[in-house]
């Protein structure tokens, strides 16, 4: 049996009458008089053979079968609004939500994020900063800039750059720092990311002292914090680079603690789109310009 062709106009009636459930009200909103309003309704249950509203004293009341047929108009309406409305100059603008470490964001993305707007203009792209723990379905995501080893289950990752450890802290406690061992008579500021002091000591075939004081979820923190003479941190050399070259951090020692890397990382069941391949390309160019 072919089903019957529904006019949209008498769909886009119906669905705005059974917000309003008020034929006056939803007649101003779609600019018709209100017998042309309830001419369209009609005609509409005429073709579906079912009654999709009562009329009562105060109005309209939705029938089962117009409590079944509303919530999915209204969507498919919001989902025509939302789509047409990124079309803009000629061009449609996709959205995409990206998710990004704290310090990723602010040491890196940031200070660049004018060339991409420059180079992908009809690209809106919204950024949600975390301090790495991310749920890509969970928080509506599209994409995420995580740190890690690349290896999260049901995820797609493409590697940007290192993330490699260095030890950093402010000009005038490097001034003491003569030897490894003399880390040890000093504050070392701790990440959530575990065991990467007792890595870093290890390395140089020495056991990590005991840590004490706040754990810190963001490597910026950590920074701020060995910039005020506060401590030493571990802080990833290609973030923070810019720091000790600016002479607001020290880098007492040249070693390095391999501890992950950058990705950026979506959903396997979410095929890509073109804005997110355009995103991906522009951010590994860019981050191969990182040393």
């Amino acid at each position: 049996m072919d089903r019957p062709q529904l006019p949209l106009n008498a769909l886009r009636a119906f669905e705005v009458a059974s917000r309003h459930l008020n034929l006056t009200r939803a007649a101003i909103e779609l600019c018709v008089t209100q017998a042309a309003l309830s001419h369209q309704i009609r005609g509409l249950e005429e073709r579906l053979g079912v009654t999709l509203f009562r009329r009562v004293p105060r109005g309209l009341v939705l029938t089962e079968e117009g409590i079944m047929l509303a919530p999915v108009l209204t969507r498919i309406f919001d989902e025509m609004s939302g789509t047409l409305d990124r079309f803009s100059a000629g061009h449609y603008h996709e959205t995409i939500n990206l998710g990004v470490v704290n310090s990723f964001a602010t040491e890196w993305l940031i200070p660049r994020l004018a060339d991409f707007q420059r180079l992908h203009p009809s690209i809106d792209l919204r950024i949600h900063t975390n301090n790495n723990r991310v749920d890509l379905a969970g928080e509506g995501l599209d994409l995420a800039v995580r740190f890690g080893d690349g290896s999260w289950h049901g995820v797609a990752a493409t590697r940007l750059m290192s993330g490699a450890m260095m030890v950093v802290c402010s000009p005038e406690l490097a001034g003491r720092l003569r030897r490894v061992e003399d880390l040890l008579s000093v504050p070392l500021l701790r990440s959530y990311r575990a065991n990467e002091w007792e890595r870093w000591f290890a390395g140089h075939g020495l056991p990590a002292p005991q840590l004490r004081g706040p754990v810190f979820d963001t490597s910026l923190a950590i920074a701020e914090m060995a910039a005020r003479s506060h401590g030493l941190g571990l802080v990833p050399v290609a973030l923070f680079s810019s720091w000790t070259q600016a002479g607001r951090l020290a880098r007492p020692f040249e070693a390095v603690l391999a501890a992950g890397d950058y990705w950026l990382t979506r959903l396997h069941a979410s095929p890509e789109t073109t804005g997110q391949g355009a995103l991906r390309e522009w951010l590994v160019a860019r981050c191969e310009d990182v040393a």
